[in-house]
């Protein structure tokens, strides 16, 4: 099975047995929410769906965004992402990772943000699980 491994350059922190997530946070300055919706492949982390809670600074919605409920939905098409790589800090807060509607922040499987390990990477690891 297809898992996700959480590190930084290489060394796994943690692994995880899934094939979908999603990765939630709140923007730092303007606290507006964003959800992207991933599947874990072989050829890397495939970005199926994005949404967004509003706009701000440097976070309008892309091209041909849908606003459906107060929520911005849109697609891109984009590479796999391997690793996909996330700044954590302890000002900005953590990120969320849910799986089947169950949510934790990533924290809880790598520990808090910390200022000496402001980044984490995100890859698919076979054989996960």
């Amino acid at each position: 099975m297809t898992g996700l491994c959480l590190g930084l350059a290489g060394v796994v922190w943690a692994t995880l047995p899934m094939r979908n997530f999603t990765l939630t946070w709140s923007h730092s300055i303007e606290h507006v929410r964003w959800e992207e919706d991933y599947r874990v492949t072989a050829d890397g982390l495939v970005l199926r769906e994005a949404r967004i809670q509003g706009s701000g600074a440097g976070m309008e919605p892309p091209e041909g965004a849908e606003l459906r409920d107060g929520v911005w939905h849109y697609r891109v098409d984009l590479q796999p992402l391997s690793p996909l790589r996330l700044a954590r800090t302890p000002e900005a807060g953590d990120y969320d990772l849910c799986v089947d509607g169950v949510c934790h922040p990533i924290g809880h499987w790598v520990g808090p943000p910390r200022a000496d390990r402001p980044a984490l990477e995100l890859w698919g690891c076979p054989g996960a699980g």
